[in-house]
Parts: structure tokens; C-alpha cells; sequence
């Protein structure tokens, strides 16, 4: 009997203690968007669940109008679930504890260390410390100088709200709009260009990225991780944007109605809003399929590891990338920054994609019974759900009951982590027997 009880007051591990620390804010966060102070008319259930699951997710999806259908009251809401969802719900947990002068013990530690995906837990307190100063500053600048635009238009005190709604929906990567058409009426506009699309680039390279660039300063010095993600940002930006300037330049719907200057910064924009962003200038829906399925790809790579992104993260896509290269070429082990990558992140890299593409295939599937919509719309859906990117082809509003369930549990998957939501729902065991080695035929 003892033995029972033992078992059943056993601790949380720290992969569980995250998935339901997401899903007790989103129930919180359900239950005070459905408070009739946080909307103009009442909404259902189902909606007020999928908006608190979209910002807490920081996804960007949306089943009502952010700008109509919620007050002030509501929007406040949905931003701190934002800031919530997008630092981390470790993360401020452990803010609040620090400012009132608690210690923290080595169990939070290593909650704080799965959160951000770290090797170790030494550090990770002033870790958390650099990365909330930092998030205020960078959304404290933004609110500032998207004020310059928006004050003007709107007047102070509507202006100034609008800035800070937009500086830390673009910082959180969460894709929130005051604004039906996102940001289609500032295609042009060197200023929300420049300031939103740095803030979610920032957001979405990742907290230790940024650490390390703040405490190293020069290239040489980062770590492998830093180098890898800033390089591959930046080339998968570049190469991201003359792609799709390349293949909407003459569509009369996206790009080809603009002036050569407002359709660089359209063609820059949309390379980098599909890595979770979810904010968009152009109109999705008219993009060439090829376009599209381009969005595809970068919707599920996403981000960086331990960013306000989701996705599989650049770092995995760029890990079996370069073990493919080494394979063809007849290496033992890929090599990049004269680093070579050990077998277990390499397995580890391609455990996440196999279980990312497993879980996209799944909503596919439930989404195709559930709904009659045009199947590159529902691909999309999925794909933008499990990356929280935001973006929508215009099935979003139109999604059944059961079908908002899919994109709900969807959403939930690619926010927490298909990894980290599988160690929470089982308990891995280390393998005491070896057995001989077989071999498989492949290819």
C-alpha cells in the first residue's frame, strides 16, 4: 500500500510540469476572455479557447476579430498570454520568485534548463535575468519607434497602444494584429517593415543565442550554436526573399501591382514572417502555389531552439542537412565550424522531425474528415498551426467545432514541443540488456 502511494505522489518531471503549466494558462486565459468586460458581443466557448491557445502559443491564428471582437480588457489579455507563451512560463515564474527575493532551489533550475533546452543548469538564473531585461528593451524600442508611424495616424493614446500591442506580438513572434489585413496597408513602409520584422528575428534566433552575443561579442567567440543559427538565419533569409521576389514578381495580386522598392520590402517581409511570425503584408491567399509551397517548408523549420518560435527549429533542419552532406560525401561525422556533431544530437534531430512530420501528417488527416475545404488550404492550416506561424490561406474562420479541436491540440504540439510532450506523456527508460547487432536492408 505503501508502495501505491509512493507512486502515485510521485514528483512531475520537468517535461510534464511544462506541458501543464502551458495548459493551466490557457485554461486561465480561456476562462477571463470569456468575461463579458473582454469582448464587444459574447463568443463561444470554443473561439475563447482557440484565441487562448493561439496567443499563449504564439501562434497569431484567429477564429474572431482581435481589433473588434475583444475590448481594451480583452486585448491585454491576449497580450500578456502572449508575453507569457512567447518568454516562457518558467521563465516569468521564475521572475516573479526572483523579484520577491525567494532562492531558488535545483529542481526549478532544471525546469528553467528543459524550458530553454540547455546542457547544463549552471548559469541559467542569470540567463533568465538577460533575457527579461532584454525582451523590455527590444520591446521598448519598437513601441517607440513604431509610435513615430502610428502616433500621427491615431493620436497619442490609441497610437501608443497600438505600438506596444504590435511590438510584443512581433517580438513573441505571435502574429497578433490590431487589424483584420494584419499589415497588408504597410507593404511599403520602411519603419513597420525595419522594426517588426527585427523584432521577431531577434525573438525567433534564440534566448542563448543572444546571451551569447551579449556576454562574447565577436564571432569567433560564440558558440557553435550561435554561429550555426546566425549564419543559418541570415542565408535562409537572403535565399528566402530573392526566391519569392523571383516567383510573385509578376503576380498582379501580390507583388506585381507594387513599385520595384515596395516589392523588395514585401518580397523581404514574406521571406521572413512564415519562421513563426505570422505577420504578413501581402495577401496569402493570392500567392502562386509554388510560393506556397515554399511557406511550407519554412513554417516547418521555424525558429531557433529555445526562441518565442516554434517549428523544428533551424538548428534541427541544419543538423540533418549537414549529415546528409556528410553521408554522400563518405564521412563518419558531419563537421561544420571545424566542430563535428555527435551521434546522439543527430539522433535527437532526426527523432524531432520524424515525430514533427508525424504529428502535421495526423492533423492533415483529422482536419480532412473534419472539414470540407480545399486540401491545400487544410495543408496549410496544419502546417502554419504546428510551426505557430499564423498565416492562413482564409480557413481559420471558417473551421468547424471539432476542426478549431484539431488546430487547438495542433497549436499545443508545436509550442511546447512534440519531444517534450512525448516525454510527458510517457516515461522514458534507459535500456539495461543489449542485444546483438542486425542488419537492414535501406534504400
Amino acid at each position: 500500500m505503501q508502495g501505491r502511494w509512493k507512486h502515485i505522489k510521485a514528483p512531475l518531471s520537468p517535461a510534464q510540469t511544462l506541458s501543464l503549466g502551458f495548459l493551466m494558462t490557457i485554461v486561465i486565459g480561456t476562462c477571463l476572455l470569456m468575461l463579458p468586460v473582454a469582448t464587444t458581443t459574447p463568443i463561444s466557448f470554443i473561439d475563447a479557447l482557440f484565441t487562448a491557445t493561439s496567443a499563449t502559443t504564439v501562434t497569431g491564428l484567429v477564429v474572431v476579430s482581435t481589433g473588434h471582437d475583444f475590448t481594451t480588457f480583452g486585448q491585454v489579455v491576449i497580450m500578456v498570454l502572449i508575453q507569457i507563451g512567447g518568454l516562457g512560463l518558467m521563465t516569468c515564474a521564475m521572475l516573479i520568485v526572483i523579484l520577491l527575493g525567494r532562492k531558488i532551489g535545483l529542481k526549478n533550475r532544471i525546469l528553467i534548463q528543459e524550458s530553454f533546452n540547455q546542457t547544463s543548469v549552471g548559469g541559467i538564473i542569470r540567463l533568465v535575468k538577460v533575457l527579461f531585461i532584454f525582451a523590455i528593451a527590444i520591446e521598448t524600442v519598437a513601441t517607440a519607434v513604431l509610435a513615430t508611424q502610428w502616433v500621427p495616424e491615431y493620436g497619442w493614446s490609441e497610437g501608443l497602444y497600438i505600438s506596444i500591442f504590435h511590438a510584443i506580438s512581433a517580438f513573441n513572434n505571435a502574429g497578433f494584429s490590431l487589424w483584420d489585413d494584419s499589415l497588408m496597408g504597410y507593404a511599403g513602409n520602411p519603419v513597420v517593415n525595419l522594426i517588426i520584422t527585427a523584432s521577431f528575428i531577434i525573438g525567433g534566433i534564440g534566448f542563448t543565442v543572444l546571451y551569447d552575443v551579449w556576454k562574447n561579442r565577436r564571432f569567433k567567440d560564440l558558440a557553435l550554436h550561435s554561429k550555426i543559427m546566425i549564419t543559418g538565419t541570415l542565408v535562409v533569409n537572403v535565399f528566402s526573399m530573392l526566391l519569392i521576389f523571383a516567383l510573385e514578381f509578376h503576380n498582379p495580386n501580390t507583388l506585381g501591382a507594387l513599385s520595384f522598392g515596395d516589392k523588395l520590402w514585401a518580397s523581404y517581409f514574406q521571406a521572413v514572417t512564415p519562421r513563426t511570425a505570422g505577420f504578413n503584408t501581402l495577401d496569402t491567399a493570392s500567392l502562386d502555389p509554388e510560393t506556397t509551397v515554399f511557406l511550407l517548408a519554412l513554417m516547418f523549420i521555424g525558429a531557433g531552439s529555445a526562441s518565442t518560435g516554434s517549428g523544428i527549429k533551424l538548428t534541427t533542419f541544419l543538423v540533418i542537412v549537414l549529415t546528409m552532406i556528410a553521408y554522400l560525401r563518405g564521412r563518419k561525422e558531419p563537421v561544420v565550424f571545424s566542430r563535428s556533431l555527435s551521434v546522439p544530437l543527430i539522433e535527437r534531430a532526426l527523432t524531432i522531425a520524424l515525430i514533427s512530420g508525424l504529428a502535421v501528417f495526423v492533423g492533415i488527416f483529422f482536419l480532412t474528415m473534419t472539414e470540407e475545404a480545399p486540401f491545400n488550404e487544410i495543408i496549410f492550416e496544419v502546417f502554419s498551426a504546428f510551426g505557430t506561424v499564423g498565416l492562413s490561406l482564409g480557413l481559420t474562420a471558417d473551421l468547424s467545432t471539432w476542426g478549431k479541436l484539431v488546430i487547438i491540440v495542433i497549436m499545443f504540439i508545436g509550442r511546447v514541443g512534440p519531444v517534450t510532450l512525448a516525454f510527458a506523456l510517457g516515461k522514458p527508460r534507459e535500456d539495461r540488456v543489449r542485444y546483438a547487432k542486425g542488419d537492414i536492408f535501406t534504400g
